[in-house]
Formats: structure tokens, C-alpha cells, sequence
């Protein structure tokens, strides 16, 4: 495995490659990501098919008051993990390499599906993702990119980020990788007690219970997720959202649409803010 810090560095390792398969990552990994490299290791079909994933913990994306001072570095243990599951390349660029100049040139996704749910509970964090995403994008000339599907809403951004923009990227979402118990594997996680990650699985079953009530019924959606809301803070969470979305457009919906649904969901446990969400197909709608 190539450890590339710098672009010439970076340009060397791919240099000869037929296709590039790029997992972006803040690092502080888990197994969530490792199933990341797994499944773009089973999209290289050639030896000159190369799996490249990026560490770097993005200052554009974090609020003043959120937690960038704070947030793990764990460089050296995330590469043992990355070399370990085969990972070809891993590019570590530093703030410098990244933003050698105030970033004031940035991408802003539109107002109807940025500013929504985690964008209305954390103004400008899209605005950071895409930007930092962009850039990775342009020094790594990818053609495939794949994100966890645990962040449903930056998967739905950076989709049709690339689309507008007309780049020659593949941009796949990968399922949920939950613990044995039910608990989406977040970073996020090394925050909680063994008190709180046992509480914290009442999340993914508040979500089950808004899945079961959509499947049955044809109406009343936002009236059972706000009771799902009631009961969550009444058991220690602060809950910013419980919805039935389209997942076309992530727009809330009160009853069946034409099309596929998600249920999205974020909520701060003790000091640890959550997101989960819950794919529910039309097909799976009981007549």
C-alpha cells in the first residue's frame, strides 16, 4: 500500500492505472469504512485497478461549535486497517495541500435539498462537504466513488452534484453496516458509554416502528413520527428530526408517493449527535 501526502506523490501512485476507485474518509475508521474498501476492491476487475482512499478531517464542514479540534486522529492504526483489507493507495493530503488559500471559491448544492434536515440543523455543512469533495475529486480523477449510505443525505448531494456537473464518476451508496446489536456504525460511536451505545440502539428501533406503520397504512406519517419524536426525548434524546422522505428528492411526505421512501433520523445523546435512517421500498407496502 502507497501512503501518498503530497500531489506528485499521488500522481506517482496512480500514474499507471486503468481505474481508480476512490472511498473518502475523515479517517477514525470502523468497520463501516473497511466494507467501503471491500466492495470497491470487488469493483476492480483489472491488476491496473486501483482502490484509493483518503484520510482528512475537513474544517469546511464542521461548525464553529461542533467538534473539529476534537474529532479522533487515528492515522497510523486507519492504515494498518487499510493495508490489511488491500487497500492500493491511501492519500493524506495535509490543510495546506488542501486549502493553500482561504477557501473563498466554494460549491453550494441548491437550497431544496441542502438546506433540508442536516442541512437546516448545520448550516454551511454541505456547502463544506461538496467543496472538500470536489476538490478531492480533481486530485484523484476517479472513476467511481462510494459512500455510506449511513449519511443518506450527502450520498443524495454529492449524486447530483456529479450529475449537474457532468463528471465522469460513478457515485455509489453503499448500505449500512450496523454492529451485531443494531447500532449504525458511526465514528461518532467512541463518544458514547456502554450505557448510552445500549440506548442508543432505540433510535434504529424507532425508525423499525415508523417502517411497520408505513408498510400497513396509506396516510398519517408525520402524525407517527411525531410520536416517535415524543418518545425518544421522553427517554434522554434531543431529537432534530424523524420524516417519511421521498428518496428522490429527500421532500417529507404524509402518505404513499409513487416511489421509494427513507425515514431519516438525527438526535443527540448525551453530548453525541446520531444519524440513522431506514430504506423502505414500494414493494415492500402491504395492500
Amino acid at each position: 500500500m502507497i501512503i501518498a501526502h503530497t500531489l506528485s506523490e499521488l500522481h506517482d501512485a496512480l500514474r499507471d492505472s486503468r481505474a481508480r476507485v476512490f472511498i473518502p474518509t475523515m479517517g477514525n475508521l470502523h468497520e463501516g469504512h473497511l466494507q467501503l474498501i471491500r466492495h470497491g476492491k470487488a469493483l476492480c476487475s483489472s491488476p491496473k485497478d486501483l482502490t484509493v482512499a483518503s484520510i482528512f478531517v475537513n474544517r469546511l464542514q464542521f461548525a464553529p461549535h461542533e467538534d473539529f479540534d476534537q474529532y479522533p486522529r487515528t492515522f497510523e492504526h486507519d492504515c494498518e486497517l487499510l493495508r490489511a483489507r488491500g487497500c492500493d493507495v491511501v492519500f493524506a493530503p495535509n490543510e495546506t495541500l488542501m486549502y493553500p488559500q482561504a477557501q473563498t471559491f466554494k460549491v453550494h448544492p441548491p437550497a431544496e435539498l441542502a438546506n433540508l434536515w442536516e442541512g437546516h440543523f448545520r448550516p454551511g455543512f454541505f456547502v463544506g462537504v461538496c467543496t472538500v469533495v470536489m476538490k478531492l475529486f480533481h486530485m484523484v480523477n476517479p472513476t467511481t466513488a462510494i459512500f455510506g449510505k449511513k449519511d443518506y443525505q450527502q450520498w443524495k448531494v454529492l449524486q447530483q452534484m456529479v450529475q449537474q456537473m457532468a463528471m465522469p464518476i460513478e457515485i455509489v451508496g453503499f448500505p449500512i453496516e450496523r454492529s451485531k446489536e443494531g447500532l449504525a456504525l458511526s465514528s461518532r460511536n467512541g463518544y458514547l458509554n456502554e450505557d448510552q451505545k445500549r440506548q442508543a440502539l432505540t433510535l434504529q428501533a424507532q425508525l423499525k416502528t415508523v417502517a411497520e406503520f408505513v408498510r400497513s397504512q396509506t396516510k398519517d406519517f408525520k402524525a407517527q413520527c411525531q410520536l416517535g419524536m415524543k418518545a425518544l426525548n421522553a427517554s434522554g434524546w434531543r431529537v432534530d428530526y424523524l420524516a417519511v422522505c421521498q428518496q428522490s428528492d429527500l421532500l417529507e411526505v404524509d402518505q404513499w408517493s409513487e416511489g421509494d421512501l427513507v425515514i431519516l433520523a438525527a438526535a443527540t445523546l448525551g453530548s453525541t449527535r446520531l444519524i440513522d435512517n431506514l430504506e423502505v421500498l414500494r414493494s415492500e407496502r402491504r395492500q
